[in-house]
């Protein structure tokens, strides 16, 4: 999809035409994205995002529209209108790839560039990642909940807005879900589209029987039936036992059934227990109903029989504590040639200064360790000492033997993309075997494992001298 360059905050085109009238429009600069808490009350995060982002930055330009109108604010001097018509984003990023385990505090990507055009790309890079991100994490949750059962996504309808549909059905995608009711996001991101019919199709019928048997007539290989309208139990399965024999007399087989209200771990355990013992168990249920994961594990744990899960509102939404946003952010970390750093009354909030490295360590075994922030020419190696960025009287050191790996690469050079751009297939497998990778209990959905992100000495050292300056300063 394309986005225009006003796709951005009216405060990145103020700035920039201030770098501009003093001269800074080509100073060097290197912004980090990153979050700062991990939502859904969890340890972790499932990026996504990186491919629009990366296709918006090499799109990236201003059309005769968008200047004039600009120009029509009567904000903004000739001379920089004049500097837009020119615009290209020819910067580096650098970045973790799409589909991995991302933490808190670790830049998910890094954009150096001028100060001018690594500016002005803050707002659409932090709408694409930071929404996206959030969705694959709440799928990838979904999906570990669900277990060996199937999760399809159909919440478009809920959705925020077109684009933010679409933007989930690809997302969810990522973190693990099947199918999308969305017929144009399936067609957009060849994801398989899902659906069968509402309940307004079977009251539209005489009898709930007379809906069921047009219904397969229409969809004979692909027949799922809403069996909850009147009664599930007494009338719905009833009645789709009456068609799924039907079926299989002319050659067919009834796909499934859908239960969308009531006890659902009940009624799927007794669906389940009806059609096994009418010698179809190939029947597939299907449950729907305002779920989420904690729904999902209940379900399952109460002794449910749902093979396939069909989540709207909460996903699209990515509802539920410590959902609603992901919170990233996007700071300057280095301009002009020098590191630089922010530094509040809040002390979660002081950045990590200057260009960076991130590695992963792991065990003999694979099992993901812990990350650590390294300035961007440091080495690390096993017993070198690391320190927890919020608290370093908590530190520890990297394990003897340990695999140290580095897990970020530049996807975009002189604002091309350089990168492959694997299909949704292939980023979901690279989320699975992420997640297999991680520490017992980091999935828990309550009070889950606390990874470890890490700063490395030199880290450490830059940001206590660049404090103890910026104190001076002050005091000055």
């Amino acid at each position: 999809m394309h986005y225009p360059a006003l796709f951005t905050d009216f405060y990145e085109l103020t700035m920039m035409a201030g770098y501009f009238d003093h001269s800074m429009h080509r100073e060097s600069a290197v912004f980090d994205l990153y979050f700062r808490t991990a939502p859904f009350e969890g340890n972790l995060a499932v990026f996504a995002g990186l491919e629009p982002a990366l296709r918006f930055l090499e799109n990236l330009s201003f059309s005769r529209e968008e200047l004039d109108y600009l120009a029509g604010l009567n904000t903004f001097k000739p001379e920089f209108i004049e500097y837009l018509a020119e615009f290209r984003f020819r910067g580096r990023v650098t970045s973790f790839l799409e589909g991995s385990v991302v933490f808190p505090g670790e830049p998910l990507v890094s954009v150096e560039g001028n100060l001018l055009e690594a500016q002005l790309v803050e707002t659409a890079l932090l709408n694409l990642i930071n929404f996206q991100t959030l969705v694959a994490t709440k799928a990838a949750r979904l999906t570990y909940a669900a277990r060996d059962a199937t999760v399809i996504e159909f919440g478009l309808r809920r959705a925020q807005g077109p684009d933010g549909g679409l933007s989930v059905a690809r997302a969810a995608c990522i973190g693990g879900v099947r199918s999308t009711s969305n017929v144009w996001g399936a067609r957009e991101f060849g994801i398989p589209p899902s659906g069968t019919q509402a309940h307004s199709w079977v009251m539209s019928f005489p009898d709930e029987l007379s809906a069921f048997r047009a219904y397969a007539r229409t969809f004979p290989d692909k027949c799922v039936l809403l069996v909850d309208t009147y009664d599930t139990l007494e009338s719905g399965i009833s009645n789709a036992l009456v068609v799924a024999r039907e079926l299989r007399a002319q050659g067919n087989e009834l796909i499934g059934v859908r239960i969308d209200s009531g006890d659902l771990a009940y009624l799927s355990a007794e669906a389940r227990r009806i059609f096994d013992a009418a010698g179809f168990p190939d029947v597939k249920i299907v449950a729907s109903n305002e779920l989420d994961e904690h729904l999902i594990q209940t379900v399952i744990e109460d002794g449910g029989k749902v093979d396939v899960y069909g989540v709207g509102t909460r996903l699209a939404t990515c509802a539920g504590a410590g959902g609603g946003a992901l919170g990233g952010v996007y700071k300057l970390v280095r301009s002009g040639g020098r590191p630089r750093i922010k530094v509040t009354n809040d002390p979660a909030k002081t950045t990590l200064p200057d260009r960076k490295r991130v590695v992963r360590v792991r065990d003999e075994n694979g099992t993901f360790l812990m990350d650590v922030m390294c300035l961007e020419g440091e080495a690390l190696k096993s017993g070198d000492r690391v320190y927890d960025p919020r608290n370093t009287v908590r530190n520890t050191t990297v394990p003897e033997g340990a695999v140290i790996e580095t897990v970020r690469s530049v996807v975009m050079d002189k604002g091309r993309i350089i990168c492959d751009l694997p299909d949704l297939a292939a980023l979901n497998a690279r989320c699975r075997e992420q997640l297999g990778h991680l520490p017992r209990g980091s999935l828990r959905l309550v009070n889950p494992h606390r990874y470890k992100v890490s700063i490395s000495e030199g880290m450490l050292t830059l940001r206590t001298r660049m404090i103890r300056e910026i104190g001076y300063h002050a005091a000055g």
